[in-house]
């Protein structure tokens, strides 16, 4: 396949800027999903609060991925930047614009942005380093410009960053795959494939990802996509079925009732100084930057600082669940989490 002039990834500092890229766009996926999770009745939507939280974990490894992959070429991965949270609804980061990233509840308009920001590339589609109609494509165009460059300029002029700002193995109970330090191409091409695979298939021709179902050990785990058009379409993919096919396998049943009503895209400036939605609003704000820093912390040099990261994740669901409790007095929504940026000056 003929790839020239459709990637521009041909120096270190260009790789760099698009690895930053990688990093806003794992992070885009993250609020809306903690959105629709924190929505949900477990008890009352098991599936639907398995498939959602499970997705997550593994953004959340996506974005280690990426920031290891950054860090293996000497950049410096930014997170505590306003840049990662812009106001919603906003485009998919450097991507098709016609994708918008907005905060909802659970229910069929998020799961329908939930498919597009996960859609599979098709074989024949080429990378792209910027306006990639789906991931998988800019994902393409930076395993193109590692491999261009290294044949240029060596390995060991690529991969000039610190071994030991690489992030390893951590936990969130929940969730495939696994964080994979880099240091050459060969670990720089495992960590891409993770992330491709896992969200939108091994080969781009099966549904699975290449792991082992973490809660089900018997099966394999379906990617990312499917498992969001499992509960489309309220019916889960089995042994033997393909993208066409579709899933054939038992039901699954969506309980929208059990489904918190959040106002979509929620904003601050929606209610009053000192209500006590906008305080709450803007403390789960305070601690969801408090998170990004401790991750830019994390991704630069002090790794253990990974564990107060995910101590961070378990308050914001406190906060969460607590917006989402209270009437937003137009008598059908509730409250829900804003994810704006606070400069640190106006931190607590």
């Amino acid at each position: 396949m003929d790839t020239s002039g459709v990637h521009a990834i041909d120096t270190i500092d260009d790789l760099r800027r698009h690895l930053q890229w990688a990093i806003e766009l794992e992070h885009a996926t993250i609020p809306p999903y903690l959105c629709a999770l924190y929505s949900l009745d477990a008890e009352r939507n098991p599936e639907a609060a398995h498939v959602v939280g499970t997705v997550l974990a593994e953004e959340m490894i996506h974005l280690a991925l990426a920031a290891n992959l950054l860090n293996a070429v000497g950049g410096a991965p930014k997170l505590d930047t306003p840049e990662l949270l812009p106001p919603y609804p906003h485009p998919l980061p450097h991507g098709d614009r016609s994708v918008h990233v907005h905060l909802a509840p659970f229910g069929p308009e998020a799961l329908e942005l939930f498919l597009r920001i996960e859609q599979p590339a098709s074989a024949d589609d080429p990378p792209q380093a910027e306006e990639y109609r789906t991931i998988g494509q800019f994902y393409a165009a930076i395993e193109a410009g590692l491999q261009t460059l290294c044949d240029k300029l060596g390995e060991e002029q690529v991969f000039s960053g610190d071994p030991a700002r690489q992030i390893g193995e951590f936990h969130l109970r929940s969730g495939g795959g696994e964080v994979l330090p880099v240091h050459d191409l060969k670990s720089a091409f495992a960590a891409l494939a993770e992330i491709v695979e896992q969200g939108e298939g091994a080969a781009r021709t099966a549904v699975w990802d290449g792991d082992r179902d973490v809660f089900h050990p018997e099966r394999e785990e379906v990617a990312h996509y499917y498992r969001f058009q499992e509960l489309q379409l309220g019916r889960r993919y089995r042994t033997g079925d393909t993208p066409q096919s579709g899933p054939t396998g038992e039901e699954i049943t969506v309980d929208l009732d059990g489904v918190l009503p959040m106002r979509p895209n929620p904003r601050t400036a929606d209610h009053p100084e000192g209500s006590p939605i906008r305080v709450a609003q803007e403390e789960f704000n305070q601690t969801y930057c408090l998170l990004l820093y401790q991750l830019e912390q994390a991704f630069n040099g002090g790794p253990g600082q990974m564990k107060d990261a995910v101590g961070t994740m378990f308050g914001l669901r406190k906060q969460a669940l607590a917006l989402m409790q209270m009437p937003t007095g137009d008598g059908t929504t509730t409250a829900g989490p804003t994810f704006e940026y606070v400069p640190p000056e106006r931190r607590n």
